[in-house]
């Protein structure tokens, strides 16, 4: 670790745990929501919806923070990148939810309930991550493990649209459910985004 000369601002690395904590949580909802029946859909998407506007708060008070501090913990870009990351997770999956809804699916594919497994085995090793931030420390074993997390993700997703394309499904249904398939294949994509974030930021600091 490179001997540093210069104070730095400390306040960003609990709003990076609260964030990826809140992506916990958006994914824990997400799961009951596939789970459970398309009635009480609608009252677990208006609660992923509010872990959604807690996550775009928790962005705009990084990035406002971002605007207004002289000194940082590391390169503003950097923390520019991974608010905006950690943004899109949530954002996907919220996504994901409210079209599921919207679409009135009555019975979603067992694939989907992988998909969003992956997703809340994902967020609970990014938001373990995240204080690792303070001291660079351990980080490693994360963004290792995101990648191979994502390309299981991968794999479920290739094997839904396998199925979805294979003649069983009448059109409509393919194409409500390619749309909430491919959402949150998006989420699985940006949780790597955040890591590859991490993984950079890491190295410029090691």
């Amino acid at each position: 670790m490179r001997l540093r000369l210069t104070p730095r601002e400390h306040a960003f690395y609990p709003l990076f745990t609260s964030a990826a904590e809140n992506l916990l949580t958006g994914a824990q909802l997400l799961g009951r929501l596939v789970a459970a029946d398309a009635a009480d859909r609608p009252e677990l998407a208006g609660q992923v919806k509010e872990a959604e506007l807690e996550g775009d708060r928790l962005t705009h008070e990084i990035m406002s923070k971002l605007n207004t501090s002289f000194i940082t913990p590391f390169d503003r870009e950097d923390i520019y990148r991974l608010a905006s990351s950690l943004d899109d997770v949530m954002d996907s999956m919220e996504a994901a939810a409210d079209l599921t809804v919207l679409y009135t699916v009555e019975e979603l594919p067992r694939g989907v309930a992988e998909q969003v497994e992956v997703l809340n085995r994902t967020a609970m090793v990014t938001a373990a991550a995240m204080p690792g931030l303070r001291g660079m420390a351990n980080l490693q074993d994360y963004w290792v493990e995101v990648n191979s997390l994502e390309n299981e993700a991968d794999a479920i997703y290739h094997r839904l649209l396998a199925d979805l394309f294979s003649g069983k499904h009448n059109v409509l249904t393919v194409l409500k459910l390619k749309d909430i398939v491919e959402l949150l294949e998006e989420a699985a994509d940006n949780f790597e985004k955040v890591a590859n974030t991490v993984e950079s930021i890491a190295l410029k600091e090691s």
